[in-house]
């Protein structure tokens, strides 16, 4: 099981998907309807979906693996009770996959997929184009509950805790989904594309500062996940992250407390050295409501 893709409602896809082309570096893979699809350079169909729609709204987290997983997840999923759409056979995307939707604690999306066609291969890894989804970050009100349904129905992992985040994974990545407290927003907080390595995100920060994008948190180092970060609010509105050397972890990894991420005083990740932008970062928190 793996962090596939993320599906994005929103006015004025053709702008949206301009900017995620060029400047942000994936490729336009297909179009289906009011739907345009765009991939990164790893082996995977798709990375994100853009929907023309009249107001903004984070649709899915998908994840995707075997049909065996998918259907043993189905029947995990009904008999926990969830809130779940129907299985469907074939959606009408790259891929084709079978698979259903399915709400979290806190009414987080998350979608499975089985694909039906083989995963086109991998292009070109270079410096200016993002490889794979690397996270979902979600704003909840329960942040506990919303992981412990996580473990409990579909079998992820919860890597680290913080005073206000939970890390949890599915696969060897150190986290491909976390939840951040907040007291009233069920929103998206943001997405992480994983570049190449930190040369890549620091090429990026500047790429998308050439084009009048300024970076609103980094370039730092995060403490959980060990992860370099840069994140930008996109002209779309969604806080979007270039990441590099995320930790691979396996079920030896210790399951990291608040107590294990303290920081000197004015200090939250490991380098100092990032600039923020506060106020753009909170209004991005509002602008993809799930």
């Amino acid at each position: 099981m793996h962090l596939r893709s993320v599906e994005l409602h929103m006015p004025d896809r053709a702008g949206a998907v301009a900017f995620l082309a060029s400047p942000w570096g994936l490729a336009e893979v297909a179009s289906r309807g009011d739907t345009t699809y765009l991939r990164g350079t790893g082996a995977q169909h798709y990375l994100v979906s853009v929907k023309e729609a009249p107001e903004r709204r984070f649709a899915s987290a998908t994840l995707a693996g075997s049909r065996e997983e998918v259907e043993a997840l189905w029947l995990r999923v009904q008999q926990a009770g969830a809130a779940h759409g129907p299985w469907v056979d074939e959606y009408d995307e790259p891929g084709r996959g079978a698979g259903f939707e399915v709400r979290g604690a806190g009414g987080e999306p998350y979608r499975f997929v089985a694909e039906r066609d083989p995963a086109p291969a991998a292009l070109p890894v270079d410096s200016h184009r993002p490889i794979r989804l690397a996270h979902v970050v979600f704003n909840t009100s329960d942040v506990e509950a919303a992981s412990q349904f996580l473990v409990d129905t579909f079998g992820f992992r919860i890597s680290d805790r913080t005073r206000r985040m939970n890390f949890i994974r599915c696969d060897d990545l150190h986290h491909v989904i976390a939840l951040a407290a907040s007291a009233s927003k069920r929103t998206l907080n943001h997405v992480a594309f994983e570049m190449r390595d930190t040369d890549a995100v620091m090429r990026g920060m500047g790429r998308l500062r050439d084009a009048g994008l300024a970076t609103a948190w980094g370039p730092g180092r995060h403490g959980p996940g060990n992860n370099v970060f840069a994140y930008f609010v996109s002209p779309f509105g969604a806080c979007i992250e270039y990441t590099a050397e995320i930790d691979r972890v396996d079920d030896s990894y210790p399951t990291g407390t608040p107590e294990s991420w303290k920081w000197p005083q004015g200090r939250i990740d490991q380098w100092g050295i990032f600039t923020r932008d506060d106020e753009r970062l909170a209004a991005s928190g509002e602008a993809f409501p799930y």
